[in-house]
């Protein structure tokens, strides 16, 4: 279970370019559930899963996970706890080691490390069969450096290499965002196997709205560094694009009018 409490971020404080991308963020994500992140350019979504991830320290608040407190946790510590697929195809993988090499590392993720052969043909074989899952035919080409992969296969691997051993929580950052429909497609029925067949405690954050309507269970709205919508159970399943649609319409005429009731009250007073 993942467990955030008022959690807060300001970027370039003190400054003409001061940033509060969270603003006392509270969520509570249950063991197996697969939640979508939606939100504008800037509303503070990919913000929430770095926060997560470690890659900053937020300024304020906790989070816990699995009920350890990993708010002052480094990013290298938490990632023995958590799996993560970025947006860009070429990165979380190490493009001059071969698929094998890279399968091999990940499948030691948060284990002691010694000295001895890094494959083992037990290893081979099992890392073989998980790559045949895929129905890509990458199976035939381990000793491929994952370098000279199309971005497609390169995310399909990186889903299975965030999940060969279990994480606590999977984090998705728009890890199709970069791919053509069609690969992307492909992407999404894979991550959805992944994380059914292993039941995994998932946040993924997407600009597509048709994604976030389709899976998962529980679908999160951010804007301007808050969540501002939160649709779970039977209110999830019978949401639609058209209805994802009109919160955003809704929220940008609510900042239009904030905007012009500022203005005005600033221009009262000069």
């Amino acid at each position: 279970m993942l467990e955030l409490k008022s959690l807060c971020k300001i970027f370039n404080a003190g400054t003409i370019n001061e940033v509060m991308s969270l603003k006392n963020v509270n969520l509570r994500i249950e063991d197996g559930s697969f939640v979508c992140v939606l939100g504008t350019n800037g509303s503070g979504k990919s913000t929430l899963l770095n926060a997560v991830a470690g890659t900053f320290l937020v300024d304020s608040g906790y989070i816990t996970l699995n009920g350890k407190d990993i708010t002052q946790w480094p990013e290298y510590k938490r990632a023995f706890h958590i799996g993560r697929v970025f947006q860009n195809p070429f990165s979380g993988t190490a493009p001059a080691m071969s698929i094998a090499e890279n399968l091999a590392l990940a499948a030691r993720r948060g284990k002691k490390r010694g000295l001895g052969w890094g494959l083992p043909d037990t290893l081979l074989n099992s890392l073989r069969d998980r790559v045949k899952s895929l129905n890509m035919g990458l199976e035939d080409r381990l000793d491929t450096p994952i370098g000279k992969l199309s971005g497609g296969q390169r995310q399909a691997l990186t889903l299975l290499m965030s999940s060969l051993v279990r994480p606590d929580l999977l984090l998705l950052d728009e890890h199709t965002a970069a791919l053509d429909p069609k690969t992307a497609s492909k992407v999404i029925e894979l991550t959805e196997k992944i994380v059914n067949e292993g039941k995994l405690t998932t946040l993924m954050v997407t600009h597509s709205m048709q994604q976030a309507v389709n899976l998962g269970d529980r679908v999160i709205m951010m804007h301007q560094g808050s969540i501002r919508y939160d649709f779970q159970g039977e209110e999830k399943k019978r949401l639609k694009v058209n209805d994802l649609l009109s919160l955003f319409d809704e929220l940008r005429r609510k900042d239009q009018i904030d905007t012009t009731v500022a203005d005005l009250l600033i221009n009262s007073y000069v």
